[in-house]
């Protein structure tokens, strides 16, 4: 049984007036089989609490919306802009370099280091990922999740299982490397931190809740971010009279030679709607996470049974007439008000909504990885497209 939520309004009504019915996080068998209730993303109870609690404290005390962050992003911003540099104007694809600089500034986080770009680890890892987050979308895996007794019939959720299980391997090797060189008057990130608990005796502080906990900050960090960045490579490329006003804004806060910082995104509010316009154009996370019904419960006239999933349609909410004046159109005066000043629009839920958000959702994580695509999209010079025309989508 499925719901699913569509439209700014119906979705607020039930994820923030109606939280508490549609409080639960639904079971999904691929996450369930994939992490045995481990991590953040999807346990429950005291478990996710306390995994969630340490995990935004942690990443606090490890800079994170500070400026100790923001100089390891601008390091990263720096090494991309040379590796771009490097091809002299000549094609590339630009997915993998990006999802590897961003996925750095999480390592950085997590391990207190960054990988060159062609280490064979790095790759492993990043390919690994890659892999799981297509396969997760694909119609195979959607059977799974509907059929579970089916699984023998699909060759792409034991794909994804198999992955897994190499991730566990390759990250037991860092992990332990960690374990050997651990001092406790020197932690180096998020392992270290979560290690000294392990070493305090504190039972849920698992390997596993350490794996999925990993892995679930980079989920949270990499893909929505390096997303975010090729979408705007993209949209800057259609339209380089946006770019320009960017750099031309920019111009005027930033000193030469420097790096934007955190602190002059208030100074820049068509950089900053730009960059929000690009989430809501690009659509990158069509549905939210699915949630699931612990009653039965009465809602806008139906009846909506115990233990059905909800799943917000976070795509209708970001195309919603109602609430965007030209929707199917890249606008960014749509974060705009009358005065050039910024504005954040009430409909605008790239990831989800208050309550039911992401755990890292609006955590120090998303605004220091957020903060990336203004670097990326301010330092690169403006790109150009040779490529096959694609479709007419304004």
């Amino acid at each position: 049984k499925v719901v699913v939520l569509a439209g700014y309004e119906t979705i607020k009504d039930a994820l923030l007036s109606h939280a508490e019915e549609f409080g639960e996080r639904a079971e999904i068998p691929i996450f369930r089989k994939m992490t045995q209730g481990n991590g953040i993303a999807f346990s429950h109870g005291e478990l996710w609490k306390t995994m969630r609690r340490f995990t935004l404290s942690t990443l606090r005390d490890f800079g994170m919306g500070k400026r100790t962050i923001e100089i390891r992003i601008l390091e990263e911003v720096n090494s991309l802009i040379k590796y771009f540099d490097s091809y002299h104007g000549k094609p590339f694809d630009t997915k993998m370099i990006l999802n590897s600089a961003v996925s750095n500034v999480i390592c950085s986080i997590l391990f207190g280091e960054r990988f060159e770009y062609d280490d064979p680890v790095f790759l492993t890892l990043l390919k690994l990922m890659n892999e799981n987050a297509k396969l997760l979308g694909s119609p195979m895996v959607l059977l799974y999740n509907f059929y579970p007794s089916l699984g023998f019939l699909s060759g792409a959720s034991k794909t994804v299982l198999q992955n897994v299980s190499e991730l566990n391997a390759f990250l037991q090797k860092l992990f332990q490397a960690h374990k050997e060189e651990f001092n406790e008057n020197h932690l180096t990130g998020f392992v270290d931190a979560f290690l000294m608990k392990q070493q305090k005796g504190q039972t849920m502080f698992s390997n596993g809740n350490l794996m999925f906990s990993t892995l679930d900050l980079f989920a949270a960090g990499t893909e929505t971010t390096s997303t975010t960045v090729r979408w705007g490579l993209l949209l800057m490329m259609k339209y380089p009279e946006i770019q320009r006003k960017i750099q031309e804004e920019m111009n005027q806060v930033i000193e030469p030679g420097e790096m934007p910082k955190l602190e002059d995104r208030k100074k820049m509010p068509y950089t900053d709607a730009v960059i929000h316009e690009i989430q809501r154009f690009a659509n990158i996370v069509p549905m939210g996470v699915s949630r699931s019904t612990p009653t039965d419960v009465n809602f806008q006239g139906y009846v909506i049974p115990k233990g059905t999933e909800i799943i917000p349609l976070l795509t209708s909410a970001l195309n919603d007439e109602l609430h965007w004046k030209t929707p199917d159109q890249f606008n960014p005066s749509h974060f705009l008000d009358a005065n050039g000043n910024f504005i954040r629009r009430e409909a605008f839920i790239p990831f989800s909504i208050a309550h039911q958000r992401c755990s890292f959702q609006g955590s120090p994580l998303r605004a220091s990885t957020g903060n990336f695509s203004a670097h990326s999209l301010s330092s690169i010079a403006e790109p150009i497209f040779n490529g096959p025309a694609g479709d007419n989508r304004h």
